[in-house]
């Protein structure tokens, strides 16, 4: 059993813990947004719930800069995603439709 430290006085408490997830999330959403689309989305799942996590915990845990970089990063890499998605089809749908005519 670790005894915890009595704080010294005048000193700033130690931060919170980041979120177990925080890393993470800042990946997906920078790989997501920079080099493969298919991350951003789970960036953005992981990063809602986190930040749920996170203001839940009523300042145990840290992390909060990381996990919302993450978020709004997997926010705009599954709009980009999306926006490419609905470029191929349109692609798609315009090449059948000249072919056959």
């Amino acid at each position: 059993m670790s005894q915890q430290p009595y704080p010294i006085p005048g000193m700033p408490p130690p931060p919170p813990p980041d979120h177990p997830k925080a890393t993470t999330i800042l990946v997906l959403g920078i790989v997501g947004h920079f080099v493969c689309g298919l991350t951003s989305p789970f960036a953005l799942v992981m990063g809602a719930r986190a930040r749920r996590e996170i203001a839940a915990s009523q300042g145990r845990l840290g992390g909060s800069t990381m996990v919302t970089v993450g978020w709004v990063l997997g926010i705009v890499g599954t709009v980009e995603l999306g926006l490419a998605l609905l470029y191929a089809v349109v692609l798609v749908v315009l090449a059948v439709t000249s072919g056959s005519s």
